[in-house]
């Protein structure tokens, strides 16, 4: 593999590359003319001296002055070298530079043997018998040059060996070139190393194959940067080279025939090629390239004609050849034998604002008070694109704040004209459909989920599969990495705008497309000036818009009725529509989505109206629906994939029958008048989710449910809100307990596909659940949470793909005698509020278990050994617990993560938190860990060797190979107990001093920056556990390869065992951060004090084994097993964890969260 030049490679500022010292008599005409030759085709330059200068006894000036300046000297030591007092004199002057100025050395020994140099015999000894007869007053002279020869002569060399000269050249020049390689001295590479270590891989050098790599990415991006550093980097490797920019603009302005000739005489410097067509010049290429390693970047290629004409097939090119494309078009690579693709991405906010900065204000580190918020501003707006940094910055340099300003509030009103262009070009190459797609998502659906955008464009008749397709390849738009939604980037945005403007500038109606709220408001009230907050419509306003296609109403609006909705609409979406009903003209044979959440309509229409096309209905919310559509009678109605009527809590009854073939998501939650539910037609075989959550009145379910057989998810459970009015769900009939939801359960059986079942707060007993539930083999998530079982159901362990399992708050107090060995995939347990004591050893049994979840369970005592796999163990609020046995040896539990025993006092008497993690060291602290401790205590440990008293603390820290990891903590407690929520998290930063030095990516920076390296937190508060209202110690640690996962790397001659900094800089990490509050978080948790302390590898000799300082004073967990007698364990509920991080997985368990705790996860998953 290919590795990334060192910093010692930098050269300083020389006249000449190469001194070229030889003897005239013997080379000068053979081997040296072709080896200056070759060093000169390769960029060398190279110092030969004139024969006309050797008409002197002494040497000229001229010769000691260019040795002076050159970098290095390559010395060919032929027969009669020695002969020559020139020669010698030469060998002096270069042993003195080599000696005093670091003056590189490196000899040839032509068809001589470097011990008769060494030895001063043979040839030599003769040569210096002459001389010093010739200098016999001058001893100290020939002393001088022996010196110099025996000096030289012990230096590793070139050996020509009987090798052919041509092959030995080559290898001679490929060798210099590389230590002559000079770092790219620009300061505005921000950023590279980890985007050239990425390519590096994939181009991978160290095969002898034959590799095309793709750089593709939008405009802008810096494919043509990185493109060219890497061939700058890695040119020595290959006989021969060629760097063919702006293809796309050479091949229009000069054709193909050009582009063949440019590069064939970059490969082939000293051939003229005469052909004037494409085919006469690709065979030329395949067979002048076929046995030669060649390097070749083509930059800017946009069409596949450039590709076959210069590139053809791989065994157009000699092994080992790599050949580097650059597009914007993705397709374009996959649609010839490329090898490998790396795909550009913008950058990060860090390296944006490092980037920005520099070209601001020629520093990289942060700018005065005045401009750091402007800064950002400019810096948001360029979202990451380096070419829009750069403009933007070199613009802005130079000029004061008021001016800043002026030129962001103008930036927002009309981009920089040079972006646009330069982003434009792809759009340009679009054909009409892919274009009206790309303006489309500019101008309404940057940021929607995918599916929905395709179904309204493919309702266009744009043929949106294979038009999306077009657009993500060519870099114009993304999909985010779950495949869920579009993206496009900010300024690519602005340019599709921009585009849509230019068809009429002065007027706004007679554009295709409106999104601008002023021009918006101007169209439909006629009214000039800033729009106010409502919206107040016209009877008429939409008469004159015939062609409409979409229609999109996001601000509050009036109208009291409506004549006229255009027939051509495709997206009907009008958030709090003030219609009691839709126009009675109005003709939806086109409508492929109506939006119409929190709106005021009763009934769409009256009748059955054509839906050919219809796929998504959303009512949700509409209070004031007392009448849906027929769906059994609708014209047409093949099509609709979602149906959501969530919280139309007018809604009493729906058709008798629902048989609606194309449905797949069919939402009725929070329909709290609805009576009935319809009876499934046998065709509903795409129905996958159904949601009757808070239909507390329908008593029961379809009998053919099992229709409905490829059903996944299934949500039953009556609204928490309406439990104590459920008198027709769970009734008392003469003394017997009658339960509908009971009788229902065995018409699931069926439903093989069901993935996730919902029956929370359903009243159902444990002998309520059917025995044959094994029977729904796919089923993956359960929530029973709010029942009544004593026990675990026996039935449950047949599900041996259950993954998740919720029975929280049950009152189980015993496992019962289920032997939940046959839950082998269960990975979630959540056994909150339950009333166990404590837990059995069989849970061990479950070899799986990454979560174990105990909260409020207030009657436990004790917890067993736990399964090894365990990574979350949460025991908050449990006031009882006083022995968790697992803890006692912490190394066994290998993927253990964290601990969180909050309000725990009694388990905190028995055992400390820093025991905890100095158990934790001992078993893994050279692994890739973390590890997290939260739970009682009021001390920060004095093994904790720097504190303070803040939320954060700084502490000096050196870049050396001992150290091992970070261990930090604070003591905290809640704020203010009445918040629903506070956070608790825990950050690091690095800062560093960077030297002025080259980097290992051969770039030079100056400054001081700092980089957060880790953050993570935890919710807490009323809506997780009770109030932290003692103080409370949250320890962390992070591992060194937790920190930093490409620790000591040693990546080619570069050592970058800190990526913390940026781009792998030789920079002098100074000083480490760990803050326990974050600023863009408002409430956070009262942190008292904080320490921290780097951890060493001495520091784990002086941990010994550890046991529990109140072993004998506390009950055994054997001893509380016995006395607890028939309570041997229960089995718990969770909810799937789906995030990777500790933030707020809980809040699933009591319904949807509150906005503020979205803003928190929105948050994190932005800064982690």
């Amino acid at each position: 593999m290919l590795s990334l030049p060192s910093t010692s490679s930098y050269i300083s500022r020389k006249k000449y590359d190469v001194f070229l010292s030889f003897r005239g008599e013997d080379t000068r005409k053979n081997f040296t003319d072709h080896l200056y030759a070759a060093l000169k085709r390769n960029g060398i330059v190279t110092f030969r001296d004139d024969p006309k200068l050797e008409a002197g006894e002494e040497i000229a000036s001229e010769l000691l002055k260019a040795i002076q300046q050159s970098w290095c000297s390559v010395i060919v030591f032929s027969e009669t070298y020695a002969f020559s007092s020139w020669c010698l004199e030469e060998l002096a002057e270069i042993v003195k530079q080599h000696n005093n100025d670091g003056h590189k050395v490196f000899p040839i020994f032509y068809d001589v043997d470097p011990s008769d140099l060494r030895k001063q015999k043979g040839k030599v000894e003769e040569a210096f018998a002459r001389h010093k007869e010739r200098y016999k007053e001058d001893s100290e002279k020939i002393q001088r040059w022996r010196n110099a020869l025996i000096q030289v002569a012990a230096i590793k060399g070139w050996h020509l060996n009987n090798r052919h000269e041509s092959e030995f050249i080559r290898e001679i020049v490929q060798k210099i070139s590389a230590k002559l390689r000079r770092p790219v001295t620009r300061s505005d590479l921000v950023g590279i190393s980890e985007r050239m270590k990425d390519l590096y891989l994939k181009i991978n050098i160290g095969e002898n194959d034959v590799r095309i790599i793709g750089i593709c990415g939008m405009g802008g991006i810096g494919k043509t940067t990185l493109a060219r550093l890497v061939y700058n980097q890695m040119s020595h490797h290959f006989e021969s080279k060629s760097f063919i920019a702006d293809i796309r603009e050479v091949s229009d302005k000069c054709g193909l025939v050009s582009l063949q000739k440019q590069f064939l005489s970059e490969i082939f410097h000293d051939e003229c090629f005469n052909f004037f067509n494409v085919l006469e010049g690709s065979d030329i290429i395949s067979h002048m390239l076929s046995r030669k390693k060649v390097l070749v970047v083509l930059d800017d290629v946009d069409n596949i004609q450039h590709l076959k004409c210069l590139v053809g097939r791989h065994d157009w090119f000699g092994l080992g050849s790599r050949i580097i494309v650059t597009t914007r078009d993705e397709h374009l690579l996959q649609s010839c034998q490329i090898d490998d693709v790396y795909k550009a991405t913008t950058l990060n906010l860090e390296d944006a604002l490092q980037l920005f900065n520099l070209k601001a204000f020629q520093s990289d580190t942060m700018p005065k008070d005045d401009f750091i918020e402007l800064s950002n501003q400019v810096v948001n707006y360029a979202d990451g694109l380096p070419l829009a940094l750069e403009v933007f910055g070199s613009f802005l340099c130079g000029r004061d704040a008021t001016q800043w300003r002026s030129a962001i509030e103008r930036l927002k009103r009309d981009s920089n004209k040079e972006i646009l262009n330069k982003l434009r070009i792809s759009f340009d190459g679009l054909v009409e459909r892919e274009k009206n797609i790309f303006l489309d998502v500019a101008c309404f659906f940057n940021g929607e989920e995918k599916d929905f955008v395709m179904k309204i464009l493919e309702g266009c008749e744009f043929f949106s599969d294979i038009g999306i397709d077009v657009l993500v390849k060519k870099s114009l738009i993304k999909v985010d990495n779950n495949n869920q939604r579009l993206w496009m980037h900010a300024l690519l945005q602005e340019m599709g705008r921009k585009i849509d403007q230019e068809k009429c500038v002065d007027d706004p109606g007679k554009r295709c497309r409106l999104w601008k709220e002023i021009d918006i408001h101007h169209i439909l009230t006629k009214k000039y000036g800033e729009s106010s907050w409502m919206l107040n419509l016209s009877a008429d306003i939409f008469l004159k818009m015939k062609k409409l296609r979409l229609l999109k109403v996001l601000c509050l609006s009036n109208c009291d009725n409506l004549k006229y909705l255009s027939n051509e609409l495709r997206l009907l979406d009008w958030k709090g529509c003030p219609l009691r009903s839709l126009p009675s003209s109005f003709q939806p044979d086109n409508l492929v989505a109506l939006l119409l959440p929190y709106s005021c309509i009763e009934q769409l229409w009256k009748g059955n109206r054509p839906l050919n096309k219809l796929k998504m209905m959303n009512l949700e919310g509409s209070q004031n629906l007392i009448k849906t559509p027929d769906f059994t009678t609708a014209l047409n109605l093949e099509n609709l994939k979602l149906l959501n009527l969530r919280d139309c809590k007018s809604l009493r009854t729906l058709p008798t029958k629902i048989g609606m073939k194309s449905l797949e998501t069919l939402i009725l939650s929070g329909c709290s008048s609805l009576i009935r539910f319809p009876e499934i037609d046998g065709k509903m075989e795409r129905l996958k989710t159904l949601d009757l959550s808070g239909c507390y009145r329908v008593e029961s379910l379809s009998d053919n449910l099992q229709q409905a057989k490829f059903l996944e998810e299934l949500d039953w459970r009556p609204s928490s809100k309406l439990r104590p009015n459920l008198p027709s769900l769970f009734k008392v009939f003469q003394g017997r307990r009658t339960n509908p939801m009971a009788r229902m359960l065995p018409l699931l059986s069926c439903l093989s596909s069901l993935r996730e079942l919902k029956l929370r707060d359903c009243n159902l007993c444990e002998g309520d659940i059917p025995s044959d539930i094994s029977c729904l083999s796919s089923l993956t998530d359960l929530d029973l949470s709010g029942n009544n079982f004593i026990s675990i159901p026996a039935s449950l362990t047949g599900l041996s793909k259950l993954e998740s399992l919720e029975l929280s708050n049950c009152n189980m107090c015993t496992l019962g005698e289920a032997d939940i060995h046959g839950l082998s995939s269960l990975r979630y347990l959540y056994l909150r509020g339950n009333n166990f004591i404590t837990i059995p050893l069989a849970l061990t049994q479950l070899s799986r278990l990454d979560s174990l979840q105990l909260s409020s369970c207030m009657k436990l005592k004790s917890l067993p050994e736990l399964p090894t796999s365990i990574k979350d163990m949460r025991i908050d609020d449990c006031a009882s617990l006083k022995v968790v046995a697992s803890l006692s040896n912490v190394s066994n539990l290998v993927d253990l993560d964290f601990i969180r025993a909050i309000n725990c006092f009694k388990l905190a008497e028995n055992i400390k938190a820093l025991t905890l993690l100095k158990r934790h060291l001992k078993g893994f602290a050279n692994s890739r860990k973390k590890f997290e401790v939260i739970m009682p205590g009021s001390e920060i440990p004095e093994w904790f060797s720097q504190q303070k008293s803040d939320s954060s603390i700084k502490i000096p820290f050196r870049k050396d190979s001992e150290w091992i990891g970070v261990a930090c903590c604070c003591i905290f407690v809640n704020n203010d107990a009445s918040r629903d929520n506070e956070v608790i998290g825990c950050g690091a930063y690095i800062y560093c001093r960077n030297c002025e030095k080259a980097s290992c990516n051969g770039t030079i920076f100056q400054g001081r920056n700092h980089r957060r390296v880790h953050w993570g937190g935890w919710l807490m508060g009323k809506e997780i556990n009770q109030p932290v209202m003692k103080d409370h110690l949250f320890l962390c640690y992070w591992s060194r390869d937790e920190l930093c996962p490409f620790s000591e790397d040693k990546y080619g001659d570069c050592e970058t065992n800190n990526l913390w900094t940026t781009d792998c800089l030789d920079q002098k990490c100074d000083e480490l951060e760990v803050s326990f509050s974050d600023s863009d978080f408002e409430d956070n948790a009262k942190v008292k004090n904080c320490g921290v302390r780097i951890v060493y590898g001495k520091d784990l000799e002086e941990i010994k084994e550890l046991q529990c300082h109140t072993t004998q004073s506390c009950p055994s967990f054997e001893h509380i097993h016995r006395y607890s007698g028939h309570n041997d364990g229960s089995v718990g509920s969770t909810s799937r964890i789906k995030r990777k991080h500790n933030i707020y997985e809980e809040t699933e368990e009591e319904g949807p969260q509150p906005k503020r705790m979205q803003k928190f996860f929105n948050f994190m998953m932005g800064q982690l």
